[in-house]
């Protein structure tokens, strides 16, 4: 499975990412191992959409970083 997750940082901004072993990634979060995060920390998982096909997962975490990407994850996520 591929996941796409939706994070609150600290500072009240959102990281959006994609991964196929979320507790991994969200560990690497935690311990700020992840550069964007690392200086907003603590994060809290908002979302997650789980995908059997690799490229429609990294396909809608592109989707959700532009314009009307973000604007649908603000009005049903958020």
């Amino acid at each position: 499975m591929w996941y796409v997750y939706l994070l609150k940082c600290s500072d009240g901004k959102t990281y959006t990412g994609c991964t196929s072993n979320l507790e991994e990634r969200m560990s690497r979060h935690s311990k700020g191992h992840v550069s964007y995060t690392s200086t907003r920390l603590p994060v809290e998982l908002i979302t997650y959409i789980a995908f059997t096909d690799k490229y429609k997962a990294y396909n809608f975490e592109k989707y959700l970083k532009s314009g009307s990407g973000k604007a649908f994850a603000n009005k049903r996520f958020l």
